[in-house]
């Protein structure tokens, strides 16, 4: 899945392109949808520097193993990112979030 892939899925959900942010939450990560997105006039990215983000995005979910948890839960939620309200989807990372989580 590509960048691209999480675009058009976005699209298909909320009839937008999204940002996405990874947060780390009291030590578990979180995929944010924010309320933000392209097709605003006040949008920070060019479309090329969008999908570029998106793109590193889905490495690291490639690497985490998390891209299916991804896609599942936007496809099953009611939820919607609306100002000052973004969808969080905690990752599960099981045994492997050690690697990727340092305490402070």
């Amino acid at each position: 899945m590509t960048g691209q892939d999480l675009q058009q899925l976005l699209i298909r959900k909320w009839g937008r392109s999204y940002d996405i942010q990874l947060r780390r939450i009291q030590g578990k990560i979180f995929v944010l949808v924010m309320w933000k997105y392209l097709e605003q006039a006040s949008f920070p990215m060019t479309e090329a520097e969008y999908l570029e983000h998106l793109n590193t995005v889905m490495e690291y979910l490639q690497a985490w193993g998390g891209i299916e948890q991804v896609v599942s839960f936007v496809e099953q939620t009611r939820e919607r990112p609306r100002l000052g309200k973004a969808v969080g989807i905690p990752l599960e990372l099981g045994d492997r979030a050690s690697e990727w989580i340092l305490d402070d």
